[in-house]
């Protein structure tokens, strides 16, 4: 995790006095020069084939986030696409993984990439970055024609819900290129070999944990426990589970004591004593890469993660490792919602930022990587899937990234999320590191929920945060 600290809305560019600017402008691959008055000026003529206007000998600066995905995606699919139609354009391309610590000193400058993948444990705060204007309004990106059919709009290409979850105070300014599908991964192979079976009630899941615990084999459980996030996730899937989706609604939108309802009391309990009797030793102290690698040397068998899992770990994963996906288990048989309900959402959130030198060339950028080609190549090479509709189709997929693409297709309609981590960054914060405390069996579930609500209600009640609502 990184050391920088998270910018509230009182002060996105004020904050990066908090980021060593020197250091971080060093750490740019090609660090672009302020914009003159020349990079404010008018755009040239729209036609079909360059909707927003982009001049063809003004270059484009790409930040990727180097993390699950990596970034070949993007110098080995995308560019090549993009510069297919536009071969004047010269692409600057960079990758790091400290998205926020390289790149706000770059917002509090005046002189933001014109497209960033703003992804991973240290992305910048989508929430104050629209508060302070910071993010292109896209919706000639949807209105445009596709990349490839110009008859039909790039809106109509992808999933709504990339629309839903990008818009940002009536503005759809964030593109989720991935449908993130969440679960417990596992190795299908060492399930066979040991006869255990996929548990679809949380009895089967503790019994499951019991035995593989007693057959000294490998530990039961593990999770990134340097990142709480990892685990926090399915704890929020198993309350909606339970209570019904209005669960996290409500926590979305800073309702009164939605973090301690019932449902999240008794999913916060569940967790814990998972975390009392079946992690794996260590796991506080080690990140997602270690836990996983940990999977791939048989010490543990199963975590909760997302559908990156798979290509983030191709170089230790044996051949015959077989990854897997089951949904969280049934609670009980009074669940509100039925066994199969996933987590989804599109994520790997990419962005044009509204005043680098040609937000033009990064809304194009953005329209070849909505391409059927470009979607369905990146899928393909990541092992994932992707928002744009039919990417997939006639490809070969991977045992895990089949695994989660049945159980969203079992899923059906019958899928969650939530938004309050993206809108109020301070609260993830909080929510991490209280979980952190909770699995470690540091604080009760009461308190551990009780101390998760003050935050919220601190945020609800700070008239300087922009609240957003569901």
């Amino acid at each position: 995790m990184s050391d920088t600290p998270h910018i509230n809305r009182r002060g996105f560019l004020r904050g990066a006095a908090l980021v060593p600017v020197a250091g971080a402008l060093a750490a740019c691959a090609t660090p672009a020069a302020k914009p003159t008055a020349s990079a404010s000026a008018a755009p040239v003529a729209t036609s079909a084939a360059n909707p927003f206007g982009m001049a063809e000998n003004k270059p484009l600066e790409v930040w990727i986030f180097d993390g699950g995905f990596g970034q070949d995606y993007a110098k080995n699919i995308h560019q090549p696409l993009f510069k297919s139609k536009h071969p004047n354009v010269e692409i600057k391309h960079n990758a790091t993984k400290e998205i926020t610590k390289v790149l706000q000193p770059r917002f509090a400058g005046g002189n933001p990439p014109d497209v960033i993948d703003n992804s991973g444990a240290n992305a910048m705060d989508f929430g104050a970055l629209a508060q302070d204007g910071q993010l292109q309004d896209l919706t000639a990106l949807l209105d445009a024609p596709s990349w490839d059919d110009p008859n039909t709009k790039v809106r109509d290409t992808i999933d709504q819900a990339v629309i839903e979850l990008g818009t940002y105070d009536g503005a759809f300014s964030v593109v989720g290129y991935v449908n993130y599908i969440h679960g417990i991964w596992y190795s299908q192979k060492v399930f066979k070999d040991n006869g255990w079976e996929v548990p679809k009630t949380w009895d089967e899941f503790l019994a499951l944990c019991e035995t593989i615990k007693k057959s000294g084999k490998m530990a039961a459980f593990t999770y990134a426990g340097k990142h709480p996030q990892y685990l926090y996730e399915p704890l929020l899937t198993m309350a909606a589970k339970i209570g019904g989706n209005e669960v996290l609604v409500n926590i979305d939108n800073l309702e009164d004591g939605a973090w301690t309802t019932d449902a999240m009391k008794t999913a916060a309990t569940a967790w814990a004593e998972i975390g009392a009797k079946y992690l794996m030793e260590g796991t506080a102290g080690l990140d997602h890469v270690q836990t996983q690698t940990a999977q791939n040397k048989l010490k543990v068998a199963m975590l909760p993660c997302g559908s990156w899992l798979e290509n983030e770990q191709k170089t230790t994963t044996p051949a015959d490792f077989e990854y897997g996906m089951f949904p969280i288990p049934d609670f009980t048989g009074s669940d509100k919602m039925p066994y199969g309900t996933l987590h989804s959402q599109p994520s790997e959130n990419f962005i044009v930022p509204s005043k680098s030198a040609n937000p033009q060339g990064g809304m194009e950028y953005l329209r070849a990587m909505l391409s059927k080609k470009a979607a369905g190549d990146f899928s393909e090479l990541v092992k994932t899937v992707s928002v744009v509709k039919g990417a997939g189709e006639g490809r070969e997929l991977s045992p895990g990234a089949a695994s989660a693409t049945k159980a969203l297709t079992d899923a059906g309609t019958n899928l969650v999320y939530y938004r309050w981590r993206t809108w109020y960054l301070p609260l993830d914060d909080e929510v991490k590191a209280a979980t952190g405390e909770l699995m470690a069996g540091g604080v009760k579930p009461e308190a551990y929920l009780e101390r998760i609500q003050k935050k919220a209600d601190e945020i609800k009640n700070d008239s300087s945060i922009k609240k957003y609502k569901r």
